[in-house]
């Protein structure tokens, strides 16, 4: 079962438009309660921080060494993603509770909450 909070590998393909393709890193944002039902899995898309010069209020920077991910990454919480839990294979890293703090700022912002 995957939980708020942790971040997977996932290939989002096939996709349209600007929406973020390829093999990305997701943080999962649905509550546990219903990632543990048989439904779909919510997430937030991340990228590789180097390709994101600005920092927007909507975005997470988030450096490796606070994720356990490979690389620093930026969290684009107006990237927002229902996805389907057969797409998750194994936990790539986490979110520590503080950092998952200044992800909820940045989902009210985005979806005017």
């Amino acid at each position: 079962m995957v939980n708020r909070g942790q971040i997977y590998f996932v290939n989002l393909s096939p996709t349209r438009g600007r929406e973020q393709a390829g093999q990305r890193p997701v943080l999962v944002i649905s509550a546990d309660a219903i990632n543990r039902q048989p439904l779909v899995v919510t997430v937030v898309v991340g990228t590789k921080a180097e390709k994101v010069t600005r920092d927007y209020p909507v975005n997470v920077r988030v450096l490796a060494r606070e994720s356990h991910l490979p690389y620093d990454t930026v969290f684009l919480c107006f990237q927002i993603r229902s996805l389907d839990p057969t797409r998750f294979g194994h936990l790539a890293g986490d979110l520590p509770p503080a950092r998952m703090a200044e992800m909820d700022r940045a989902l009210r912002l985005a979806l005017a909450l």
